[in-house]
C-alpha cells in the first residue's frame, strides 16, 4: 500500500488530531504545512533550504507541469522526486482548480475541460484520464483525483451537478489510475457552502475508499466563518483512520481553526506570495518589511526566530534589498516565511500531545494580533 496513516492521539482539550502519514518518500508529521512547489520548485528555495528549515512534503502543480516542461519531460527525467533533487514526499494536485480559476478561457464537459492555455492561448484538454496519466507520469507520493472546483457564490442547482460530476470523475480517475502500488490516490469533497451537498459528496466519495481526502471549494473567495462551517458539517462525514486535506489554504488563523476542526494537511503559496511584496508573518504580527520606519533598524526581523534569515540578517538590509529589487532580499522573505508557518504547525503538534491546542491557539492570537485581524496573517 502507498501509504498509511496512523492516529497518534487526539487532543481532549480542542478533538485535533496528532498522527504520520507513511509514504514511499518518507514518514509526514501531521497536521502539516505543506510548502507549494508549482512549478517543481518553492519559488526561491533550494531543496536544500527546505529541509534545513524541516519542510517534511512539498505540493506540486498538474496543470502548470502539464504545460511546461511537459510531463513526459519530466518522466524521462526520472520523475519530479529526481527532476527537482527533492527526496522526501512530494503531493500534486490535480489541475482541477487551475482550469476552473481560468473561467473565461474554459469550457467544461462531461468528459473533461478544453481551455487555453494561459502562456500561449494554446487549446488544450484536460480530462480525469489525462490528469491521472500526468500525475502518474510526475510520480507524486500523493495525487489528487481530478475534480470541478465550483465559484463562490454559486447557487444550489450548479453546485449539486458539478459535485455529482466530480463524483463520476472520481470513478474514472480510479480506472485511469496506473501506479497503485507507490501513488496513493486522494478523493476531493465538494458542494460548495451547502451542507446537504458537502454530506451527499463525501458519501459518494468514501463509498469509493480511497486512500485519503481533500475538502475542496474553500478558500475560493467565502469569509472564514463559512469556511470553519463547512469543515463542520464536512468532516463527520469522512473516515477517522484516513488523511484529510484542507485545499489552498494556509493564513495562520486557518491552520489553527482547521486543525482544531480535524485536519491534518494544508497547502498555501501565502506564505511565498506576501514574501515577494515584503510582507512577513512574525511572533508579534504582520510586519511589512518595506515600510520607511525600517530603514535604520538593525534587528532581526522577528527577535523570537531562529530561522537562517533571522539569525543572519536586519531589518534595514532586508528593507534595502527589496527595495533595490534584489533577488536575495525575496529569498529572505521567503525562507523566514516558510519556516514561520512550519514551526506554528510544530508547536501545534506539540500543543496536541499535551491536549493544550485551545490554550494555544487563544495564546498565539493574542500575541499575533489575530483577534482583530480578518487577514488572518
Amino acid at each position: 500500500m502507498p501509504l498509511k496513516y496512523e492516529l497518534i492521539k487526539t487532543c481532549k482539550q480542542s478533538g485535533a488530531r496528532l498522527g504520520k502519514i507513511h509514504t514511499p518518500h518518507g514518514t509526514i508529521d501531521t497536521p502539516i504545512f505543506m510548502p507549494v512547489g508549482t512549478l517543481a520548485t518553492v519559488k526561491t528555495m533550494s531543496p536544500e533550504e527546505l529541509k534545513q528549515m524541516e519542510a517534511q512534503i512539498i505540493l506540486s502543480n498538474t496543470y502548470h507541469l502539464f504545460l511546461r516542461p511537459g510531463h513526459e519531460i519530466v518522466k524521462e527525467a526520472g520523475g519530479l522526486h529526481t527532476f527537482m533533487n527533492w527526496d522526501r514526499p512530494i503531493l500534486t494536485d490535480s489541475g482541477g482548480f487551475q482550469v476552473f480559476s481560468l473561467s473565461e478561457m474554459r469550457k467544461i464537459t462531461e468528459e473533461g475541460v478544453e481551455f487555453r492555455s494561459h502562456l500561449n492561448g494554446d487549446r488544450l484538454f484536460i480530462s480525469p484520464e489525462k490528469s491521472i496519466e500526468i500525475q502518474n507520469a510526475l510520480g507524486a507520493d500523493i495525487i489528487m483525483a481530478f475534480d470541478e472546483c465550483p465559484p463562490y457564490p454559486a447557487d444550489y442547482e450548479y453546485v449539486k451537478k458539478s459535485l455529482e460530476r466530480t463524483t463520476r470523475w472520481a470513478e474514472r480517475c480510479i480506472q485511469a489510475h496506473q501506479r497503485k502500488e507507490d501513488q496513493a490516490l486522494f478523493g476531493i469533497v465538494q458542494g460548495g457552502m451547502y451542507e446537504d451537498l458537502r454530506k451527499q459528496s463525501a458519501e459518494q466519495l468514501t463509498s469509493f475508499d480511497f486512500l485519503g481526502y481533500a475538502i475542496g471549494g474553500l478558500s475560493v473567495g467565502e469569509p472564514k466563518h463559512l469556511m470553519y462551517e463547512a469543515l463542520e458539517y464536512t468532516i463527520p462525514h469522512l473516515p477517522s483512520q484516513k488523511p484529510r486535506y484542507l485545499m489552498g489554504v494556509g493564513s495562520p488563523d486557518a491552520l489553527l481553526e482547521g486543525t482544531i476542526r480535524g485536519v491534518d494537511m494544508f497547502d498555501c503559496v501565502l506564505p511565498t506570495r506576501i514574501a515577494r511584496n515584503g510582507t512577513t508573518m512574525t511572533s508579534e504580527g504582520r510586519l511589512v518589511i518595506r515600510n520607511a520606519k525600517f530603514e535604520k533598524d538593525f534587528g532581526p526581523l522577528d527577535p523570537n526566530c531562529s530561522c537562517y534569515t533571522c539569525t543572519n540578517y536586519s531589518r534595514a538590509y532586508i528593507r534595502h534589498l527589496l527595495k533595490a529589487n534584489e533577488i536575495f532580499g525575496i529569498r529572505l522573505t521567503t525562507y523566514h516565511n516558510l519556516h514561520f508557518l512550519i514551526e506554528l504547525m510544530k508547536n501545534v503538534r506539540q500543543a496536541i500531545s499535551e491536549d493544550r491546542l485551545l490554550d494555544f491557539k487563544e495564546e498565539f492570537f493574542d500575541q499575533y494580533g489575530l483577534h482583530n485581524n480578518d487577514k488572518g496573517f
